[in-house]
């Protein structure tokens, strides 16, 4: 992991940020202002990109995992017990995008399958805001990542 600053013309922080997030895995871009305040100074915190086959296998990645059935309702309970923004811990979010993460990968219907798809890419890109680690890679493989490291250690 490496921190980037650039400084650049206001004009141009859009574009410069977007290609750094193209070209590296990054988190949130923070930016000031020169002292002449007539340019931008963008700090990022970058890594190189993963490629995507450096992902865990989901077998590998739910091995220890309980039934899905079971996981839906530990995940009910959980967000039943507590007012909708009570800012749920981690393993919530964890547990949550890695059961709809399971769903997405099930033989179920085009339709079924795809509405699973999307909502497990979200709860996945919810961890990773939860984590500060938003673009790193791949939102289901770092779930999967994630997921079997905690299932190790739980």
């Amino acid at each position: 992991m490496f921190e980037i600053r650039v400084i650049s013309d206001p004009a141009d922080t859009d574009r410069v940020a977007n290609a750094l997030r193209a070209t590296f895995a990054t988190g949130a871009v923070r930016h000031s202002y020169t002292r002449d305040r007539k340019r931008n100074i963008l700090y990022v915190t970058a890594d190189h990109r993963s490629e995507p086959e450096d992902g865990l296998a989901p077998e590998e990645a739910y091995a220890l995992a309980p039934s899905i059935i079971s996981e839906i309702g530990w995940t009910a309970r959980t967000a039943a017990d507590r007012p909708i923004y009570d800012g749920l811990n981690r393993q919530f979010w964890l547990r949550k995008a890695a059961l709809l993460d399971r769903i997405a990968l099930s033989d179920e219907p085009d339709s079924v399958a795809n509405d699973a798809a999307d909502l497990a890419t979200r709860a996945a890109q919810r961890l990773m805001e939860l984590d500060d680690t938003a673009g790193i890679c791949d939102p289901r493989h770092y779930v999967r990542q994630q997921y079997a490291a905690w299932a190790k250690n739980k």
